[in-house]
């Protein structure tokens, strides 16, 4: 009876899901990244070594992206909602504990494994598994939806946590994430489902049930995500997308998200207008990654991705003369730019991958495509903290990183030309 009511609804129950999600990245993607705003309050509190603080961001970096994979593996396990409750009382935790840190190796604990681990499937494979679980129609539109949530939520927030930092302390800007944290904890516990079975409807786009042989049969996460990596390592697409992603990782999250504000207060730049440039980039990025995932299913995301890491690599090398000029407008051009490439590579990436591995197996592939992003990040958050103390200054990290970008365009160039995806789900994987 509840799945026939369902059924009339006029809004297909896969779009709230998506919106529960979307709202769930962001959050995840602001308790993550606002370690940007906290190196100068740590510093100057704890008199911790900025290289020090940059290697506790970066270990939670890596290990949210190492994680990824199993993490995928594990939702097939327990559940999609089961997960998401569980990461999201991990980030709750390591919040409460941030109040009462008083050493380094804490900081390194608390934001490095506890923080990096809880958000692992908010910010690696939730997109990529809720857009194939739940959509078989817009599906590339779906997943740019909610990719472009991870940058925005990383970004959004941060001018209104510097101010509070500024205003009050670090403290108070924690217990305002805490809030939010709380809030998304009980509308997951709410309203989340872990599939369409859970209401008895099918996927957004699909017109029959498709019989899953799989489907009921218990697995281990670590020896079922292990296998997959295993017949993924065979294949040369593999090593160009993750090798690619490695510099994508470098050349955002992990260096752009870590030092970015620390780069502007280095030039004069208050605090809140860094926060607020890179929160712009996140405005940009919601528009450019949406319309990614759009692009992605109409054209080849081999050339749609030459053209993301090439555009990223001149913004990169153009940043430094921005800020050294320090002129708020060159500054302003940059974010615009740079914000709307700044994850439009995930949509062509997952779903070249889609395309390569299929539909069963491509979201754990792609969490292991994502954990080489986060090695790349991990690289460039701890490498940017080691030349500032090196050299006194980022810009050879910022240049580096938009030579690698080039490096980066060429490799997807290499990736064999994927026929398009046919609009079904169980579709058995290939290569």
């Amino acid at each position: 009876m509840q799945g026939r009511c369902v059924k009339t609804r006029r809004i297909h129950y896969s779009w709230i899901i998506l919106i529960i999600t979307f709202f769930s990245i962001i959050v995840a993607g602001i308790i993550r990244s606002s370690s940007g705003v906290f190196i100068d309050p740590f510093e100057q509190e704890f008199g911790w070594d900025r290289s020090l603080i940059s290697l506790a961001f970066a270990i939670g970096l890596f290990l949210y992206g190492i994680s990824g994979p199993f993490m995928a593996a594990l939702v097939e396990v327990i559940g999609l909602k089961k997960m998401m409750i569980y990461s999201m009382i991990t980030m709750i935790i390591g919040l409460l504990l941030t109040f009462v840190m008083q050493e380094s190796w804490q900081l390194i604990l608390i934001w490095g494994v506890i923080i990096g681990v809880g958000s692992a499937v908010f910010l690696t494979v939730l997109s990529p598994y809720v857009a194939n679980h739940w959509f078989v129609e817009k599906r590339g539109l779906a997943v740019g939806i909610l990719t472009a949530s991870t940058a925005t939520g990383q970004l959004l927030l941060l001018p209104v946590l510097a101010f509070i930092i500024e205003k009050y302390s670090w403290r108070f800007a924690i217990g305002a994430i805490l809030a939010i944290g709380l809030l998304m904890f009980m509308m997951i516990i709410l309203f989340m489902k872990s599939s369409p079975k859970d209401l008895g409807i099918l996927p957004y786009g699909q017109t029959k049930e498709v019989l899953d042989p799989e489907q009921g049969k218990k697995k281990n996460p670590i020896s079922l995500a292990l296998s997959v990596l295993l017949d993924a390592i065979r294949v040369k697409e593999f090593w160009l997308l993750a090798g690619s992603f490695f510099i994508c990782g470098l050349s955002t999250n992990g260096l752009i998200g870590t030092h970015f504000v620390s780069y502007c207060i280095g030039f004069g730049i208050p605090l809140v207008t860094a926060a607020s440039l890179l929160s712009f980039m996140g405005i940009f990025d919601l528009i450019g990654t949406t319309l990614s995932g759009w692009l992605s299913d109409r054209f080849d995301n081999r050339w749609l991705l030459f053209w993301y890491y090439s555009l990223r690599g001149a913004s990169l090398l153009f940043l430094p003369f921005a800020v050294m000029e320090g002129s708020f407008t060159l500054l302003v051009i940059f974010s615009v730019f740079y914000g709307l490439d700044w994850i439009a590579t995930v949509p062509p990436t997952i779903s070249i991958s889609r395309q390569v591995f299929g539909v069963e197996k491509s979201v754990i592939v792609y969490g292991w495509i994502f954990a080489s992003h986060q090695v790349g990040a991990a690289v460039a958050a701890y490498g940017g903290g080691l030349l500032f103390k090196m050299f006194n200054s980022y810009t050879w990290a910022f240049i580096l990183a938009g030579i690698f970008c080039g490096f980066g365009s060429l490799f997807v160039l290499a990736i064999k030309k994927t026929k398009p995806e046919p609009h079904q789900l169980g579709k058995s994987i290939q290569g």
